[in-house]
């Protein structure tokens, strides 16, 4: 049976000259006739899919709240990524305005869901309340551009969203999956979110499975404990500071990067740091505070020092590193007790700011460096 189609009145653009940009009405009730909230998570052989994070309830229920009220204007457009499946007519007559903006009619198969021809970048809350209130009769402004390339709907669902909360989770786990140029501000993020992935995956990892992403399921995976967003800021620190252990892998010039000897490094300091105290290792933050982002943020710090001059690749490296931070171990109350050192703080009262960051890192390079 041939797909049902929506036809609407449309105006297309090409900024890029290429790339068809339209911009058309639609009725709210009609918006997920055509397009599909592309929700972020992960298939059973680990691949991203997605972008979208959750519904998020109390904001839907806010706008179906103002839609619901009387005199309701809505200029915010809906933006759509679609498929190339979508045709557009345009309209014979005499060129009104700019000969770059282009009259005419776009056509939109209606498909089931999954399999709709568009995707919504930004407004997927708008389209919920939208569907969901009284006034779902309301023509609402949208404006899609044309692309097959999955990669391309993430990086614009990035830019659009760059200057709202979006949860830095949900960011981190997209941007290795995004290889079009982003601002600087999301791109700093990029190579150490995906070595990320590679320390949660790696056999040889102390992280494997213990890495906290977006679309880790809590509730199955009970040994992620780790908030990828402090493992994400240790890696780059590391990298872009040229003390830092990780610099010297990094060709500044060309943004390239030594991935294998890095992850070599990473796994050799880590394991070390797992060996040296496995009491603490692997248990839920409120547990060990070495789990926690004070714990990986400042132990982050000390990894820059011990891994200065330990090869990437030398076999007995997690034994050097083993013995290198043995001196600390009678200063730690990662699980209990107090911080002798630091004034006589309750083992789980340091918490994961920048003052308390800086104190337990000064602490643990004055027991690494035999300063008492």
């Amino acid at each position: 049976m041939p797909d049902k189609m929506m036809a609407v009145r449309a105006l297309q653009v090409k900024q890029d000259g290429k790339t068809p940009l339209f911009s058309f009405f639609v009725r709210a009730k009609h918006l997920l006739d055509i397009a599909d909230i592309s929700r972020i998570k992960r298939n059973d052989d680990g691949v991203l899919l997605g972008y979208q994070r959750g519904q998020v309830g109390s904001h839907v229920k806010e706008i179906v709240e103002y839609l619901n009220s009387e005199n309701v204007l809505f200029p915010n457009a809906i933006i759509l990524a679609m498929s190339s499946e979508v045709k557009f007519k345009q309209s014979r007559g005499p060129q009104v305005g700019d000969a770059s903006c282009a009259p005419g009619t776009l056509e939109l198969p209606i498909k089931a869901k999954g399999q709709r021809v568009a995707w919504i970048v930004d407004g997927q809350q708008r389209t919920m309340a939208l569907t969901q209130c009284n006034a779902n009769d309301i023509m609402v402004p949208v404006t899609g551009f044309v692309s097959d390339d999955f990669e391309v709907h993430r990086a614009q669902f990035l830019l659009v969203n760059k200057a709202k909360p979006l949860p830095k989770g949900l960011i981190n786990e997209l941007l290795p999956e995004v290889n079009t140029k982003l601002p600087t501000s999301i791109a700093k993020n990029k190579i150490p979110s995906a070595l990320c992935d590679l320390l949660n995956k790696d056999p040889e990892s102390p992280f494997r499975g213990m890495i906290v992403r977006q679309t880790t399921d809590r509730k199955k995976e009970k040994a992620a404990v780790i908030a990828d967003n402090s493992l994400i800021q240790i890696i780059r620190n590391s990298l872009n500071n040229v003390h830092g252990c990780l610099y010297q892998y990094r060709n500044v010039a060309s943004g390239e990067v030594d991935v294998e000897a890095i992850q070599a490094v990473l796994n050799n300091y880590w394991n070390g740091v797992k060996n040296t105290f496995p009491e603490a290792w692997g248990l839920q933050p409120t547990h060990s505070r070495l789990m926690h982002g004070v714990g990986i943020k400042s132990m982050g710090v000390l990894m820059d020092r011990v891994m200065s001059n330990i090869r990437p690749h030398d076999p007995t490296a997690v034994d050097k590193v083993t013995k290198s931070l043995s001196p600390l171990k009678p200063f730690c109350a990662w699980t209990e007790g107090t911080w002798d050192k630091i004034n006589g703080v309750p083992w789980n009262q340091l918490q994961n700011t920048s003052r308390d960051v800086n104190l337990l890192s000064n602490m643990l390079i004055r027991a690494y460096t035999g300063i008492e």
